[in-house]
């Protein structure tokens, strides 16, 4: 039933920004580049993230046979997703701290809000999830650490588990930010802050190759498939 107002279901906002037709006015401050800069810098994290998570899927095809590229593109996005998860809680303590630039700029849309805790806390999961079974080992990983009403839980099943929630929110979320992003990056070159900008991202670069290094020597047991047995990887999301 329309609104008698005239205002639009929640949902329509978020498809009119998603295709491009409403964009969020951020104010442009000197220095960092304020709500804008903040953007800038969320929006290129968020299309390097889409990038490497498209790459790590595409290692599901043989996990065994890539497993080396399947840890270090993992590892890869750990840095990366902590600095958009830093970038976008300081836009939202900002807004409603009551910093009058954030204010004016705006929170994104209702449905939008209410994702985005759920992407962080999935795709958190799931990074963490996977490097504990590379470090614990492929014995370890399969051993339960939470018994709960009969179900036991280890690592491998975690993984697993929190894939499938981890791919629902995420395909909402890259549908719902992908072409706001690829606009920002490409029309907002000139927005004050390129410094601080270039400069988290290269950190943000430079530490992710430092984890990848790190895990792929760490695979240990994952990278060897002994004779068949224990076929299955922690990204194999289908259960026997």
């Amino acid at each position: 039933m329309p609104d008698l107002e005239g205002e639009q279901p929640p949902i329509h906002e978020v498809v009119a920004i998603a295709l491009g037709r409403r964009e969020r006015q951020d104010p442009v401050l000197a220095g960092t580049g304020g709500p804008a800069g903040n953007a800038l810098l969320t929006a290129y994290l968020g299309l390097a993230l889409l990038v490497l998570f498209f790459l790590e899927g595409l290692t599901l095809v043989d996990v065994r046979g890539l497993i080396s590229w399947h840890v270090a593109l993992g590892a890869l996005l750990v840095p990366p997703a902590l600095a958009k998860t830093m970038t976008t809680g300081w836009r939202i303590a900002r807004y409603y701290s009551g910093q009058r630039e954030y204010r004016a700029a705006g929170p994104p849309p209702l449905v939008l809000r209410v994702l985005g805790p759920l992407v962080v806390l999935t795709t958190l999961v799931l990074l963490g999830s996977g490097i504990a079974l590379v470090l614990l080992g492929e014995q370890s990983s399969r051993q339960p650490f939470l018994h709960v009403l009969g179900l036991r839980l280890d690592w491998l099943g975690l993984h697993k588990s929190v894939f499938w929630a981890w791919f629902v929110v995420m395909t909402a979320h890259v549908l719902g930010r992908t072409l706001p992003a690829l606009r920002l990056a490409v029309r907002r070159y000139a927005v004050p802050g390129i410094g601080y900008r270039v400069a988290a991202v290269t950190v943000s670069l430079v530490l992710a190759g430092v984890a990848a290094v790190w895990l792929v020597g760490a695979e240990g047991t994952w990278g060897h498939d002994r004779s068949g047995e224990h076929e299955d990887h922690p990204a194999v999301v289908r259960d026997r």
